[in-house]
């Protein structure tokens, strides 16, 4: 009985984990945010200048507007919470894929109004 249910949840999670990266609209947005976050790290690593560099604004770019969700709600919980760095990376990829399954789901409605027709993927 307890396999059973865990199969159904297994299901059910992989069933929702497609929005995120099983169409093209979805990977190109996360191919997008994988290079801005590229981008930053060998901004932070490698270069070295005098002023502050706004190569993470790109990344904050792509990841908007969820991701000031996610910082007013870690304020709403703790100014200390929401300021540590941790919180910042997490609150970061909780939106990135919030965005690329909302990105998913919106592909997938406008397919299912245009009258595609789905067919089963074989292993």
């Amino acid at each position: 009985m307890k396999s059973g249910r865990l199969n159904a949840l297994a299901r059910l999670a992989k069933g929702r984990t497609r929005l995120v990266h099983d169409n093209r609209a979805s990977r190109i947005y996360l191919a997008l945010v994988a290079a801005a976050a590229v981008l930053v790290t060998v901004d932070t690593l490698f270069v070295h200048t005098d002023d502050a560099s706004f190569a993470g604004v790109w990344l904050f770019a792509l990841a908007a507007p969820t991701v000031f969700l996610f910082f007013a709600g870690g304020s709403a919980i703790g100014e200390s919470f929401a300021s540590s760095s941790a919180f910042g990376y997490v609150a970061l990829i909780a939106s990135v894929l919030v965005q690329a399954a909302a990105i998913g789901a919106f592909v997938r409605l406008l397919n299912d109004r245009t009258g595609h027709v789905r067919t089963p993927r074989e292993a």
